[in-house]
């Protein structure tokens, strides 16, 4: 593993909110609340602090939904959702590019799965009408990112809500890397359905929210199931009340105050145009992928931009597919314009 060193194009802190001075000062006021940074069980057994409860209520309203429940990491809380949600007859139809923990949360449940091509809602009612034809019965969970890793890339979200709602099918839609920057007020690109019952959305707060943990926001029986059911959830030690008590306070600072995600868009639209300039075909996100197919090829150009103080990732197989390899240049509120500026200077001076 690399050491951090250099201006950070590779993390997921969109709103440089990690190590920020707000974050600390929201954790040292927690601490001085007496807020416990050690849980010391389960949430079943004696681990149930008042924290959780808190923020879960405060994340049900401030992502649309009737409820939520917090994990310890996305992780987590994918193997929960998969694993515990859909039964044995049930089908699990996801977006081929789906994140591996989703993947394996399938493989830990007793649903079939099938896949359809990425964001093709016509190839998801074709794979689910297949399946219907040849005698499956059971319930559809329709399982998708609204903004994809490592494309970055948008789900065609309004799409495959009328696709759920027409073969009254739940739609899981993992929100990582929308949560705090996109949709209605940064709440995510499925806001506009997330207090539907058949609705479920996953948040992770180690990404824009700069924490750590994840909350899935579905209506309560759902909730009610994955407390009972998902063992990621009943057999691991419940997060720290602390991690708790500050991500409450993360969200309401992001409600009052919308300047970092103000800022973040523009810098997303800034480097569409320095792409552009570039010959570098732009993203509408914050992720921008330079594809540079071949291992060595991606790896030695990653090298020379760390080696100039920039840290780019190269992307290489099984994350993507053999022939795709990527450098993934990740935005984010921690370099300054400057450095923006250099680093696409850079990237034009080492693939061209």
């Amino acid at each position: 593993m690399r050491p951090v060193a250099g201006f950070d194009f590779a993390s997921n802190d969109y709103l440089g909110l990690a190590g920020s001075t707000l974050v600390r000062r929201l954790t040292k006021a927690a601490l001085e609340r007496g807020i416990s940074p050690g849980s010391g069980a389960a949430r079943l057994l004696r681990g149930n602090h008042h924290s959780f409860s808190a923020l879960e209520y405060h994340a049900a309203r401030h992502f649309g939904s009737g409820s939520s429940l917090f994990f310890g990491s996305g992780y987590a809380a994918n193997l929960a959702i998969f694993a515990a949600l859909p039964a044995a007859r049930d089908l699990v139809l996801h977006d081929a590019l789906i994140h591996a923990s989703a993947l394996d949360g399938m493989r830990l449940g007793a649903a079939e799965t099938r896949n359809f091509r990425h964001n093709d809602v016509q190839s998801a009612r074709d794979t689910l009408q297949n399946w219907r034809a040849g005698g499956g019965k059971g319930q559809i969970w329709l399982a998708v990112e609204s903004l994809y890793s490592m494309d970055g890339d948008f789900a065609p979200l309004a799409d495959l809500a009328t696709l759920a709602t027409e073969e009254s099918a739940f739609l899981i839609v993992d929100e990582a890397h929308a949560t705090g920057i996109w949709g209605p007020e940064g709440r995510g690109l499925a806001a506009p359905f997330a207090h539907l019952e058949n609705v479920v959305t996953l948040h992770t707060c180690g990404k824009a929210l700069g924490l750590q943990g994840a909350l899935v926001c579905a209506d309560p029986v759902l909730v009610d199931l994955l407390v009972n059911r998902a063992r990621s959830f009943i057999y691991s030690t419940a997060p720290s009340p602390l991690l708790a008590e500050v991500l409450r306070d993360v969200l309401t600072h992001l409600e009052n105050d919308p300047s970092r995600r103000i800022d973040l868009l523009s810098r997303v639209a800034r480097a569409r145009g320095l792409a552009r300039d570039i010959g570098i075909p732009p993203s509408r996100s914050q992720i921008l992928p330079v594809i540079l197919p071949g291992d060595a090829a991606c790896l030695a150009v990653a090298a020379r931009l760390q080696g100039l103080g920039f840290d780019v990732c190269a992307i290489r197989s099984p994350t993507v597919p053999k022939g795709a390899e990527r450098l993934r240049l990740s935005l984010t509120l921690n370099p300054d314009d400057a450095a923006l500026v250099a680093v696409f200077a850079a990237l034009q001076e080492t693939t061209q």
